[in-house]
């Protein structure tokens, strides 16, 4: 994918305002099918069954998801410690946001990941482009939105497998878990580090639009790959599954 095709006017979740483009995004991700994030090739047999959030979401309207919203089992973000006097100042420090970058490589040590990034934009009907097929092992950054530690919701994306290869880049996620590390290294060679705030898998027919794309005051990450059960029918996940993250370093 080349910036060329990117079709989208970059909107501005890192100043704080919604994306224009958010609405034309959650079209390809409430149908990350055989085509997208799962694998476009006729199986024969279920796909192995990738490793699923201890939290689920409920069905509820996407729009009125807070982005910080976790189950009982998940821990709290620094802004709710804060905000309810479990944590002092001196204990939530805020990092400084980084200027912008095209991130090329993201880590996270619980799932194994170490993988490259490619850019993504979108695609000439104003859907969110993913990475192809035969690069089902590497991950891809909605560059239409903030990079990895600028102020805004960055975005990764991922398959969860492929019919060509197997278990791809982001088979495991569904085994993150709240304070766990990702690590995203950019092309100015620094890396911006994040804590995991909460893991959950949406129903794709309540895909958290403002959740993922929304605007965000704070250098945030949320990683999507889908899950769920898989529909042999129609060779695609139910769910998806997705990690919010916040930049710690």
């Amino acid at each position: 994918m080349t910036s060329s095709e990117v079709t989208a006017t970059r909107a501005g979740g890192r100043h704080g305002k919604p994306w224009r483009a958010a609405g034309a995004a959650v079209v390809v991700l409430l149908a990350m099918t055989g085509a997208g994030m799962v694998g476009a090739s006729v199986r024969t047999a279920p796909p192995p069954q990738p490793p699923q959030p201890l939290a689920q979401a409920a069905p509820a309207d996407p729009t009125t998801t807070a982005p910080d919203t976790v189950d009982d089992t998940a821990t709290q973000t620094a802004d709710e410690a804060f905000a309810t006097g479990e944590a002092t100042p001196d204990q939530v420090p805020a990092p400084a946001a980084l200027a912008r970058s095209i991130p090329k490589a993201i880590t996270i040590p619980r799932i194994g990941v170490n993988a490259g990034i490619i850019t993504l934009g979108t695609n000439p009907d104003g859907t969110v482009q993913v990475p192809p097929l035969d690069q089902a092992q590497l991950a891809g950054w909605y560059s239409p939105g903030p990079s990895p530690g600028e102020v805004g919701n960055a975005v990764i994306v991922g398959h969860v497998d492929s019919a060509k290869i197997g278990p791809a880049v982001f088979f495991e996620l569904g085994a993150l878990q709240p304070g766990d590390t990702i690590t995203v290294t950019r092309e100015d060679a620094q890396q911006a580090s994040f804590k995991v705030d909460s893991v959950k898998s949406y129903p794709k027919t309540s895909f958290p639009t403002e959740l993922v794309y929304g605007p965000s005051d704070k250098a945030s990450l949320r990683v999507v790959t889908c899950g769920g059960q898989f529909d042999q029918t129609n060779r695609s996940y139910l769910n998806n599954i997705i990690v919010l993250a916040t930049m710690t370093s």
